[in-house]
């Protein structure tokens, strides 16, 4: 069996630890990362983010949110790159086993089915209207929608072995496509525009904030899902911070630069109306394939876990995710984006707190004392439930960070107060 898996060009490592042989250099993985951020939603965001705060706040706002994203992720990947198991198996510990499939691995699959989902309309729908615009073909948009979407899904069922293959090629073709489209706005008198640049309604700080935290938090609490495959905990902390700040931030930049320049958050029409259809179509694609790619792959990961499948059928679930995706598209998910990234943020935020909680602060970061808790570990529910109440009604402050705080506090409370070691993973036999 060993032996077939190692053949197979389809990943089939999935609730297992990952071996030492298959673990891969922090650059590979940071590459994936950088694949990942680099998004069409990514771009819409950061115009969505100029559209009520001005650009240098904007820019604020979107340093901070990247910040509380990714010093989770570095945190969640640095564990995962520990014991060797994906995000939804390293939170066994904190909700208990059976509390980690029915919390995390159903709202991850959500999750990511939906942004699959998002992200393929959102192609399809630009698809389109550059065919129309550009060159006057009237293309079907469910058919732009299976098409794209049934190519992407190929990348994801193959696993990590192709999708490194396809950011490592597809990552520099972006940063050269963004790089150019952003000079050719700012040297056609766009300088001045963004830097005198005023929304027509300012908007809060917190809310442009709590967007950019949103569009990437999902990657916190997946970030586990790739990182198993780090040598190591501070080789999963670089690839997290080389792979996502740079390129995460950035990409969110040169949306608001070319939404403020071009008067749309539409990246095709962005590109359209400086003269760049063509590089348009080839950003908007690649960016939607990289990201969308790890979308479908957490989504299996999370499904196996959630009903408890065999690991070599991951490749098989994760292309029934896809399709499920694939029909959402075509229903219109693409109007709840904004509700959404919302939704994202309440729910998944304090699940990397709870565990960060347990791991690095009750366990200590010693991944020979980590194992599984059996059914349910009730402090970390209620930890979680509270967390997500406080991000949810906070208004004083950044919801995220107040949110975190408070999960990992009420843990580690309920932790020292409850001695019972059916409860509680760390209180010991008497």
């Amino acid at each position: 069996m060993a032996e077939e898996k190692k053949n197979s060009h389809v990943e089939t490592i999935t609730l297992e630890a990952v071996p030492a042989s298959e673990k891969k250099s922090w650059a590979s993985i940071a590459f994936i990362w950088a694949g990942n951020v680099i998004c069409v939603p990514a771009l819409m965001v950061g115009g969505m983010i100029s559209a009520n705060l001005s650009f240098k706040d904007s820019v604020i706002a979107m340093l901070i949110g990247y910040a509380v994203s990714v010093g989770l992720m570095m945190l969640t990947a640095a564990q995962s790159a520990q014991t060797g198991v994906p995000s939804t198996v390293a939170v066994g510990r904190a909700l208990g086993q059976r509390g980690s499939q029915l919390t995390i691995s159903l709202i991850l699959a959500v999750s990511m089915i939906g942004w699959y989902g998002y992200q393929t309309i959102v192609c399809a729908n630009s698809f389109c209207s550059l065919m129309m615009s550009s060159f006057g073909i009237a293309f079907p948009e469910w058919l732009a929608c299976i098409i794209w979407g049934g190519l992407m899904l190929i990348t994801a069922f193959y696993g990590i072995g192709l999708t490194k293959i396809l950011n490592v090629v597809s990552v520099p073709l972006l940063f050269v496509f963004l790089i150019y489209g952003v000079s050719i706005v700012l040297g056609d008198g766009g300088t001045a525009a963004v830097t005198a640049y005023q929304p027509e309604e300012q908007g809060s700080m917190l809310v442009g904030i709590t967007i950019s935290v949103g569009s990437f938090i999902s990657g916190a609490v997946t970030s586990g899902d790739y990182n198993r495959y780090s040598k190591d905990g501070k080789s999963a902390a670089l690839s997290c911070l080389v792979g996502v700040i740079p390129c995460g931030v950035g990409a969110l930049v040169c949306g608001s630069i070319l939404a403020i320049c071009s008067g749309d958050t539409d990246i095709t029409v962005m590109f359209a109306n400086i003269g760049l259809p063509v590089i348009g179509m080839l950003v908007l694609i690649l960016a939607t394939w990289t990201t969308n790619v790890g979308n479908a792959y957490s989504a299996g990961i999370a499904v196996v876990n959630a009903l408890k499948v065999k690991d070599d059928k991951r490749a098989i679930v994760t292309a029934v995710c896809g399709i499920i995706g694939i029909l959402l598209s075509l229903g219109g998910i693409v109007y709840y984006f904004v509700d959404f990234l919302s939704i994202l943020s309440y729910l998944i935020t304090p699940i990397c707190a709870v565990l960060i909680a347990d791991y690095w602060i009750m366990g200590k970061g010693k991944a020979e004392g980590w194992k599984e808790f059996p059914g349910f570990n009730w402090l970390g529910i209620i930890s979680w439930i509270i967390g997500t109440l406080v991000t949810y009604f906070d208004t004083f402050f950044i919801p995220e960070i107040v949110g975190i705080v408070v999960t990992i506090v009420v843990y580690c409370l309920l932790c020292s107060v409850v001695k019972n070691p059916k409860y509680n993973p760390f209180a010991k036999e008497a």
